[in-house]
């Protein structure tokens, strides 16, 4: 009797410590069956498709996330792991995926030009087979699909700024091409699934973007500076110093994403913020807010980098009531 008293009262400590180190999970809404959407983002445990995620969860939608982890982390969506709402599938996107969903925002691929240009064959085939397979699971199930392209698809740009309509300056055989004629072979595909297949699509142009959970060596300007200003090592600028970016705020992005994809435009869309500001000025403001003892630099220009970058971003403004909120404080 004794033996059988002590395990119920086991039981019962193992039930009250189960119930005390349940998960807790951030906040949702709780949508109808009518209103709750099935989304896949492939993609989604990188830099802006866990934000995404974050923003698809809190407002009450099913979400499953495909990544292979080759620049995502699993880091970034931990804390949705384990939630009825979500699921984290390793997969890789060049493979064919069979799932059942009502939209799918397709961000999978590397986006910095480390990433991208270390294994350019592997860019190429993401950007063109993984396409294509998202393009056709998308006719299967009868989904709409969000195809993030990028402002590397003005290549170099004669025009400024950039607008939907100008078709670009980018060389095919360059050490950047296997990102930006990928994105552009990403695009053509697109719209040829929707022509001859009836395929619902959108597609988003996305510029410079920042925000928490950028890859910490991912090797573009702002995770570079900060982390050169913070160790106190040469801030390096490639070339000059006057070429421009214009950076938008990773929540501004995500709005502007869903707001596009739960439009009823296809054509492409301009996602960025139209401040501009020239490399050097960008690199003296973080170093004046890091502080520290590190110096500018300047070592020889890359390959077909981009000499101004600036979004118009009047169709989005006009037709998706969309204007980015965050904007660079660079008052030196």
């Amino acid at each position: 009797m004794a033996l059988e008293q002590k395990l119920q009262e086991l039981e019962k400590n193992m039930a009250h410590v189960s119930l005390n180190s349940k998960k807790l999970y951030p906040s949702v809404e709780k949508l109808s069956s009518k209103d709750k959407k099935r989304i896949l983002i492939t993609g989604g445990a990188g830099f802006v498709g866990s934000h995404l995620v974050d923003e698809l969860m809190h407002s009450g939608h099913e979400v499953t996330v495909v990544d292979n982890f080759y620049t995502g982390s699993k880091r970034n969506i931990q804390h949705w792991i384990g939630h009825p709402s979500f699921e984290l599938i390793r997969h890789d996107v060049v493979n064919a995926l069979y799932v059942e969903v009502d939209q799918i925002y397709h961000l999978a691929s590397p986006a910095s030009p480390p990433h991208y240009m270390h294994n350019p064959v592997k860019t190429l085939k993401t950007n063109t087979m993984g396409t294509i397979n998202m393009l056709g699971l998308a006719k299967r199930v009868n989904a709409r699909v969000l195809v993030a392209s990028t402002s590397e698809v003005y290549g170099d740009p004669e025009q400024h700024p950039q607008n939907e309509d100008y078709w670009g300056n980018v060389n095919p055989i360059g050490p950047r091409s296997c990102y930006d004629e990928g994105k552009r072979v990403a695009e053509s595909l697109t719209y040829a699934y929707a022509k001859q297949e009836n395929v619902e699509v959108r597609v988003a142009r996305i510029f410079n973007t920042y925000g928490p959970r950028m890859h910490f060596n991912d090797g573009r300007v702002v995770s570079n500076f900060i982390c050169q200003a913070l160790q106190n090592q040469p801030i390096t600028i490639y070339g000059h110093g006057n070429q421009t970016r214009s950076f938008q705020y990773v929540t501004d992005l995500v709005h502007a994403l869903i707001a596009l994809m739960n439009s009823s435009y296809s054509m492409p869309f301009n996602l960025g913020n139209p401040e501009e500001h020239s490399i050097r000025d960008f690199a003296t403001r973080i170093k004046q807010l890091v502080g520290g003892s590190s110096e500018i630099v300047y070592l020889d220009g890359v390959e077909d980098d981009p000499q101004r970058r600036k979004p118009d971003i009047s169709r989005a403004q006009r037709l998706l009531g969309w204007t980015p909120m965050v904007g660079l404080c660079m008052d030196l």
